[in-house]
C-alpha cells in the first residue's frame, strides 16, 4: 500500500457531499475526520486506504479535476454543463434529481412559442444560450443573476427564466410555472483524463463498486 500515491476527491459542499460520503461508507469507503462537522480542516485524509477529500463550492470542483488538484469529483450536472471543464463524466449518482427549467408567468408561454426576442434571467448564462441558440434557435438577451432568479419576472427585469427546480413550489408562490423543461439533472461523478489512464484499476474499482450500489 505505501507506494501508491493519494487519490484525492473533491466533493461540492452540502447535500451532495453528505450523500456521496454516505454512499462511500456503503463501500467501505470512509473519512472519520469528515464528520466533526466544527473542524477548520480543509484536507481530510484516509491513510490505510491512500484516499484524500476536500470540500469545495459546486462551480470550483470541474476545475480542480480539470486541472489535476483532485483526480475524482462529485458535483451536479447543471455545474458540468455550465462550467464545461474537460473531465471524464463516469456515473449518474442518482441523487440530488432535479430539472433545469424555462420559467416565468403563464403570458411568458406565448413568446416561447412565437420565438420573440426576449430577456432571460439565469445563474446558467452558458446553459440558456445554448438552449435557446441551439435547440430553439430563438434569439434572446441573458441577463446573469447571482442571488433569486425568480425575482426576474416579478419585477419587471426579464420575461422568463433559467433555472433548477426541485419541487416547484418557490415558483407556485410567486405565480410562475414551469414552462419548457431543458433537461434532468442530479449529482455525477468526474474523473481527471490523467488519473484515469495513471490509476484507472483503482478508479475503476470504485467506480464499479458505487454502481453495485446504486
Amino acid at each position: 500500500m505505501d507506494d501508491k500515491r493519494y487519490l484525492t476527491f473533491a466533493l461540492a459542499k452540502g447535500r451532495l457531499a453528505d450523500k456521496t460520503l454516505s454512499l462511500m461508507e456503503e463501500i467501505g469507503i470512509t473519512c472519520e475526520e469528515m464528520k466533526d462537522k466544527n473542524t477548520r480542516k480543509l484536507i481530510f485524509v484516509n491513510e490505510e486506504l491512500k484516499l484524500k477529500f476536500f470540500l469545495s463550492k459546486g462551480p470550483d470542483v470541474p476545475t480542480y479535476v480539470e486541472y489535476g488538484a483532485a483526480d475524482i469529483g462529485v458535483v451536479g450536472k447543471d455545474t458540468l454543463m455550465e462550467e464545461g471543464r474537460r473531465a471524464y463524466e463516469v456515473l449518474d449518482l442518482g441523487f440530488g434529481k432535479c430539472r433545469m427549467c424555462v420559467c416565468g408567468p403563464e403570458k411568458s408561454k406565448v413568446l416561447l412559442q412565437t420565438k420573440e426576442r426576449i430577456r432571460v434571467a439565469t445563474k446558467y448564462p452558458v446553459v440558456a444560450k445554448d438552449y435557446f441558440y441551439n435547440e430553439k434557435h430563438q434569439t434572446v438577451d441573458i441577463i446573469k443573476l447571482n442571488g433569486s432568479v425568480e425575482l426576474g419576472p416579478i419585477v419587471g427585469l426579464s420575461d422568463v427564466i433559467v433555472d433548477i427546480v426541485e419541487t416547484g413550489s418557490t415558483l407556485k408562490e410567486n405565480g410562475l410555472q414551469v414552462l419548457e423543461e431543458i433537461c434532468p439533472l442530479s449529482a455525477r461523478m468526474i474523473v481527471n483524463q490523467v488519473s484515469m489512464q495513471m490509476e484507472g484499476k483503482r478508479i475503476n474499482d470504485i467506480i464499479n463498486k458505487m454502481k453495485a450500489c446504486l
